[in-house]
Parts: structure tokens; C-alpha cells; sequence
């Protein structure tokens, strides 16, 4: 079984960057994002990272659940995440990082 691939500094820049050329992304996307990456680089993950709102919201400093909502699915919307959910309270959801958007 392979180990999975933990992102390197250079990925997450690779991100971060792509972003920050966004004219689209403000710093709540931005926030979010960046939270998301973090989540990935503890997991080991880079591709598909689990995710729960609580612990976005906490690590991004998004305090209501209006404003968190509002920016995530604009990255869904833009290309730049996909959603997993998972209905089931024993499972983390998941986030896909789009490697494509990154890479264009």
C-alpha cells in the first residue's frame, strides 16, 4: 500500500500564488483556502483532504456560518474546489483541490 503524498512548500506556494493573481479571490477565499491547505499538510494529503466546517472556520478566523458558506462555495464555484459532503457524523467530508486550476 503507498504512503500518501504529503505536499512539499513548493505545491502550497504553487497554490497561494494562483490565488493572489485571482482578481475574483478576496481574503475570506483566501483564509478559507489557506486553512484547507493546512488541514492537507497535517493529513499528508494533498489531493483530497478531509474537512469539517468547525475546524475551517476555526483555523481560517471565519466566525459566522453565513460568511464561511458564502466564500466556500464561491471556491466551489470558481473552479477551484470540490465538495465531498459526508451525511454521516462518524465521517469527515472531503475537499478536492483542483490540480488543473493550479497548473494552467
Amino acid at each position: 500500500m503507498s504512503q500518501p503524498h504529503k505536499p512539499d512548500e513548493e505545491e502550497i506556494m504553487s497554490y497561494l500564488l494562483v490565488f493572489m493573481e485571482d482578481d475574483r479571490i478576496s481574503v475570506w477565499h483566501l483564509a478559507i483556502m489557506t486553512a484547507i491547505l493546512c488541514l492537507g499538510y497535517r493529513q499528508g494529503q494533498k489531493g483530497t483532504i478531509q474537512v469539517s466546517r468547525t475546524r475551517i472556520m476555526k483555523q481560517s478566523h471565519i466566525n459566522t456560518i453565513p460568511t464561511y458558506h458564502k466564500y466556500f462555495k464561491e471556491l466551489r464555484d470558481l473552479g477551484y474546489i470540490e465538495y465531498v459532503p459526508s451525511y454521516n457524523p462518524g465521517y469527515k467530508s472531503e475537499v478536492i483541490l483542483n490540480q488543473k486550476k493550479v497548473t494552467q
